[in-house]
């Protein structure tokens, strides 16, 4: 029985020896360095109370001194440390561990923490933050952050609640948004010991001034520590251009950060100016529209037009999109979910009908101007039609069978998500693929068969017809190439070219072509109409005389 004793204390000296190697090589390789290390995973720091004997073994409080030697190793070891993310974990885990009987506030190197140890049933916690102080209750000097803790984090006595604010210039982080950067390169970490705290329905709600110009956005986010970048899941930017102050709102709890997104200089009168121009241009392409499909009813010999009936199918997806697109922003605004589904799939349904039929305009322009001579297609309108309406309804259909809750309210200006929302697709990979995705395959198409187009106009110009100057055949060819542009939609094309420099203008120049697209096809309806009036007119005067 004695052997069996002594043979299980070298065993447990032996897995403690062991252990606290394999820790000591961990936290070294993170820059933390020897001498500073837990020797317990978290579970194992969380899970030893009221062990017994196994719980004095596993002792895991550090004092104050010991906290603040073990930090200030990381942030002054910056080169040695491999992973950003990992180092803030370990400096999380290390606040965590210290033994504080009262709030304390801790200050280190171009950092502060707070420590909070709660006694008896929690009930919320407000406290104030400057560069090398923190205070519940009032605010502090040079104050930078307010942070409002909900009751439902639910700490007890057992669960001390961190708050660590810290400042890391020479950090080397890894930001997906090119034109974006951590504002004052400052993080605000917040984390209750031994809770994993996700999921509120309580928000929490921090506080920061910030000094945002007119080419900037500020934007919530929390550091993802194992890809060391940065997201915005869970938090909720609570700001308005002009306002001092941003609140972000999240449901729970890790380090915390305001990116400053930059709107490639466009400010925000621009968007204002676009706002404006995109609902006039729209309104006016509705209105246009409507008058062309009652021109296109009231006339029996454009009715029998096999090219006026897919340039009305056209005008038809527009009218569509246009009704679906006004509104959307009201729908937004509302509290009916429902509504703003129906509105979200139908706009989604209707700029991929848009697209149909902005390719098959540039399919039926090919068979007109390539294939001339014998060409027939059996019920070519009909399988036109099947192709247009269809094939969106397709796509429509599997996006909501793969994910339905991807349609509802985004913000129409992605980099402010605290901007003006509107009902549409939600998920990013979804809306590339089936919108940018397709429409560049359209636009590929569309912009060859314009270069078809331009090439037979020239080909005509150089046969001269007899009796016709140079000038009127310039119009003509100029008005059929603008005609052309506007049913083939290669405008759309714009957005593709609106980077740099050019954002600004290349985004007027988008919001006012596109916006006006259905008065440019009204105008090449009318202009249609007259020009067989006037051939029709020729062709019956000789027949009279002879």
């Amino acid at each position: 029985m004695k052997r069996m004793k002594s043979w299980l204390h070298c065993w447990l000296i032996l897995a403690l020896v062991s252990q606290n190697i394999t820790w000591q090589k961990l936290v070294s390789n993170n820059g933390l360095g020897p001498g500073c290390n837990n020797g317990l995973s978290q579970d194992q720091r969380c899970n030893s109370k009221g062990n017994g004997v196994k719980a004095q073994h596993f002792r895991t409080g550090h004092k104050q001194d010991h906290t603040k030697l073990c930090v200030n190793k990381v942030l002054n070891n910056k080169q040695g440390v491999k992973h950003i993310g990992t180092a803030i974990k370990n400096i999380a885990h290390f606040l965590e561990d210290t033994e504080v009987n009262e709030s304390t506030s801790l200050s280190f190197n171009n950092s502060v923490a707070f420590l909070h140890k709660p006694k008896g049933r929690f009930k919320g916690l407000e406290f104030y933050a400057s560069e090398n102080e923190v205070m519940t209750g009032k605010s502090v000097p040079n104050c930078k952050v307010r942070v409002q803790l909900p009751r439902e984090l639910d700490a007890g006595s057992e669960n001390s609640i961190v708050f660590h604010m810290l400042t890391w210039p020479e950090a080397n982080w890894t930001i997906r948004e090119a034109s974006a950067e951590l504002y004052e390169s400052r993080l605000f970490g917040l984390s209750v010991r031994c809770k994993n705290i996700s999921g509120l329905q309580e928000r929490v709600n921090i506080t920061l001034a910030v000094t945002v110009n007119d080419t900037q956005m500020p934007c919530c986010v929390f550091l993802n520590y194992s890809t060391n970048d940065f997201s915005t899941d869970g938090c909720l930017t609570l700001w308005e251009p002009g306002q001092r102050n941003i609140i972000c709102s999240c449901d729970h709890l890790t380090y915390f950060g305001v990116l400053m997104v930059s709107s490639a200089s466009l400010s925000q009168t621009d968007l204002q100016i676009l706002t404006y121009i995109t609902l006039i241009g729209c309104s006016l392409s509705l209105f246009a529209l409507i008058i062309t499909v009652l021109l296109f009813i009231a006339n029996r010999k454009v009715r029998a037009d096999i090219s006026m009936k897919v340039h009305i199918n056209l005008a038809i997806a527009l009218i569509l999109l246009n009704l679906h697109f006004l509104p959307s922003q009201t729908v937004a605004a509302s509290s009916s979910t429902e509504l703003c589904f129906y509105m979200a799939v139908s706009l989604h349904y209707s700029l991929l009908a848009t697209f149909s039929w902005m390719a098959l305009e540039g399919l039926h322009l090919y068979l007109l101007l390539v294939r001339v001579f014998n060409i027939y297609i059996r019920k070519y309108l009909l399988k036109l039609s099947l192709v247009g309406w269809g094939l969106p309804a397709v796509i429509v259909a599997l996006v909501v069978i793969i994910d339905r809750s991807s349609y509802g309210r985004i913000p129409l200006d992605s980099s402010n998500p605290n901007s003006t929302q509107i009902c549409y697709i939600g998920n990013t990979t979804l809306k590339m693929v089936t919108t940018v995705g397709v429409f560049g395959l359209v636009f590929l198409f569309n912009v060859t068969m314009l270069g078809v187009t331009v090439r037979q106009v020239v080909s005509l110009h150089q046969s001269k017809k007899f009796g016709q100057s140079d000038s009127n055949r310039a119009k003509k060819d100029i008005c059929t190439l603008l005609g052309v542009t506007a049913l083939l939609g290669i405008t759309w094309g714009l957005v593709f070219f609106s980077f740099g420099y050019l954002t600004t203008p290349g985004l007027y120049l988008f919001c006012i072509l596109n916006s006006l697209q259905g008065l440019f096809i009204f105008l090449w309806f009318v202009m249609s109409l007259r020009r067989n009036g006037q051939q029709s007119t020729t062709s019956v005067t000789p027949s009279t005389n002879t």
